[in-house]
C-alpha cells in the first residue's frame, strides 16, 4: 500500500512538472510574421475588418429594401370575425327611440396586388374581396364582394419620392461598396503603423542590450586603465553612468516591447500568448507612379466623386420637394371592376355587375404668408452652398492625390539615404569604440558616436514606416495597385 502511495505521488509530481513545462514552452513560443502577414490577418479577422464587413452587409440589405419598393406587392387583408352582441338605439316612425337587441357578425377578406409607378408616382392595383354578414337573431346570412377590380391612384403636381429615390439610392449604394474597399486599405495603413511600432520596439531592445554589453565591456577595460593611471576618475564615472543608463534603457525598451506587442495583437485579433517576431521589410518595390494616371483612377474608383454627384442630386431633390409640397394637392382615384351580392357565396360570381368610381380630391391653400416661398428659397440657398463646398472639395481631392504622388517618390528616395546613413553611423561607432579603447578619443566623442548610431537606426526604421504607410495610402487614394497594374475594386454588386 505504501509503495502504491509513493508511486501515485511521484506520478502526480511528474505530471504537474510536465504541464508546467509545456505551458512555459507555449508561453515562450515565438511566431514570425512579415508585414504582408500582419496586413492579411488584419483584413481577415481584426475588429476593424469585422465592423467593415457588418457595415457592408447592412448597406446591402438597405439597398435590397429600396429595390423592393419598385416590385409588385401582394397583400392579404381581412377581419375574421367581427362579432357584435349589443342593444342598439333604433329610431321609430314616430320619432321615438327603441333599443333593439342586435347579434351579428361582419367578416371580410381581400387580396390586393399593388405596383408602384416610379415615373409618375402613381399606384396601380388589382383587388378582389368578399364580405359576409350574419344576423343571428333572424338566422340570416348575406354575401357581398367584388371578384375583381382594377384601380389607379395618381397624385398630381406633387413631389415624386419614388423617382428621386431611384436616382439617389443607387449612388448611395455605390458609395458604400467603394467605401468598403477604402476601409480595407485604411486597415492596411493602421496595421502598418502597429507593425512598425512593434518592430521599432524590438530593434530598440536589441540596441539597448547591445549598448549595455558594449558599455559593460568598455567600463571593465576602463577600470584597468584607471588603475594604471591612463584615464581620469571623471571619465571612469561617466562610463559607469553610461552602463547604468544602458541598463535602465533595456528595462524601458522591454516594457515598450510588451506594450507594442499587446497593441498589435489587439488590433489584428491575435489571441495567442506567444511572442511575436517581426522581419524588417527592407525591400522597397520599384514602380513608376504617373500623376495623371493616379488622378484618373482616383476619379474613377474613389467614393468622393460618387458622393459629389449624390449630394448635388439631394440638393435638387430638396428643391423639388419644396416646390412639390406647396399645399396644392390633387389626388385622382379611378377604379373599374365587378360587384355582386346574394344569399350564397357563389352568387357573387354569377353575372356580376359593373362598378366604376372616379374621384378627384383637391386641396388649394389660399393664404400661407409666404411660407412656401421661404421653403423654396431655403432649399435653393442650401443647394448653392452644397455646390460651393463640392467645388472646393474637388480641388482638395485632386490636390491630395497629386501631393501624395510626389511625397511617395520622395519617401522612396529617403529610405535609400537613411539606409546608407545607418550603415555609415554603425561603422563610425565601431571605429570610435576601438579608438577609445586605445586612448585616441575621449568619452564625449564616443557618446556622440553612440547617439548618432542609435539615431540613424531609428531614422531608418521611421523612413521605412513612412514609405509603407505612403504605399498603402496611395492604394487607398486611388483604389489602384500601381505595383501590379490592377484595380483594387472587385466586381460591384448591383
Amino acid at each position: 500500500m505504501n509503495k502504491f502511495k509513493i508511486t501515485l505521488v511521484l506520478f502526480t509530481i511528474t505530471l504537474s512538472t510536465s504541464l508546467c513545462f509545456s505551458q512555459g514552452i507555449q508561453k515562450n513560443v515565438e511566431f514570425d510574421y512579415n508585414l504582408v502577414d500582419i496586413i492579411q490577418l488584419a483584413k481577415s479577422q481584426s475588429p476593424a475588418w469585422l465592423q467593415a464587413e457588418t457595415r457592408k452587409e447592412n448597406r446591402y440589405w438597405q439597398f435590397r429594401t429600396f429595390k423592393s419598393n419598385y416590385n409588385p406587392q401582394l397583400q392579404l387583408q381581412g377581419r375574421l370575425p367581427d362579432f357584435q352582441r349589443r342593444f342598439t338605439p333604433v329610431t321609430q316612425p314616430d320619432g321615438s327611440i327603441e333599443f333593439r337587441s342586435v347579434s351579428n357578425n361582419n367578416s371580410n377578406l381581400s387580396m390586393r396586388l399593388i405596383q408602384n409607378i416610379s415615373t409618375t408616382g402613381a399606384r396601380v392595383f388589382i383587388n378582389s374581396n368578399v364580405a359576409r354578414f350574419d344576423d343571428f337573431d333572424q338566422d340570416l346570412s348575406r354575401y357581398n364582394g367584388s371578384p375583381i377590380s382594377i384601380g389607379l391612384e395618381q397624385p398630381i403636381f406633387q413631389f415624386n419620392n419614388l423617382a428621386w429615390d431611384k436616382k439617389i439610392e443607387p449612388l448611395r449604394y455605390e458609395e458604400s461598396q467603394k467605401g468598403y474597399f477604402e476601409e480595407l486599405e485604411q486597415i492596411a495603413i493602421d496595421a502598418t503603423q502597429q507593425y512598425f511600432a512593434l518592430l521599432l520596439a524590438q530593434i530598440n531592445v536589441e540596441m539597448a542590450k547591445k549598448n549595455q554589453a558594449n558599455n559593460d565591456t568598455i567600463y571593465k577595460i576602463a577600470q584597468g586603465r584607471y588603475q594604471l593611471g591612463k584615464i581620469g576618475e571623471n571619465d571612469l564615472l561617466q562610463l559607469e553612468a553610461n552602463l547604468i543608463n544602458s541598463t535602465l534603457d533595456v528595462a524601458q525598451a522591454q516594457l515598450d516591447l510588451e506594450t507594442s506587442s499587446l497593441n498589435l495583437k489587439s488590433y489584428v485579433g491575435l489571441s495567442d500568448t506567444g511572442n511575436i517576431s517581426l522581419s524588417l521589410p527592407a525591400e522597397i518595390p520599384q514602380f513608376p507612379v504617373d500623376t495623371e494616371k493616379a488622378l484618373f483612377e482616383a476619379n474613377k474608383n474613389r467614393v468622393d466623386p460618387v458622393s459629389f454627384s449624390r449630394r448635388l442630386l439631394q440638393g435638387d431633390r430638396e428643391i423639388a420637394q419644396a416646390r412639390g409640397d406647396n399645399g396644392v394637392n390633387l389626388d385622382l382615384l379611378a377604379t373599374f371592376g365587378l360587384n355582386n351580392s346574394g344569399g350564397e357565396f357563389g352568387d357573387i360570381y354569377r353575372d356580376p355587375n359593373n362598378q366604376q368610381t372616379v374621384s378627384l380630391n383637391l386641396t388649394v391653400p389660399i393664404l400661407d404668408w409666404g411660407r412656401q416661398k421661404s421653403r423654396i428659397k431655403t432649399a435653393e440657398a442650401n443647394q448653392q452652398l452644397i455646390q460651393y463646398q463640392i467645388n472646393q472639395e474637388k480641388v482638395n481631392f485632386e490636390q491630395e492625390v497629386m501631393t501624395h504622388v510626389k511625397r511617395f517618390d520622395m519617401l522612396r528616395e529617403q529610405v535609400k539615404v537613411r539606409r546608407k546613413s545607418d550603415d555609415i553611423e554603425s561603422r563610425k561607432y565601431e571605429i570610435s569604440k576601438q579608438l577609445f579603447l586605445i586612448g585616441k578619443i575621449d568619452i564625449t566623442t564616443l557618446n556622440i558616436a553612440l547617439r548618432d548610431k542609435d539615431s540613424a537606426k531609428r531614422n531608418y526604421i521611421t523612413s521605412l514606416k513612412d514609405f509603407w504607410e505612403a504605399y498603402f495610402t496611395l492604394r487607398k487614394l486611388t483604389l489602384y495597385d500601381f505595383e501590379r497594374g490592377d484595380l483594387l475594386l472587385k466586381e460591384l454588386n448591383k
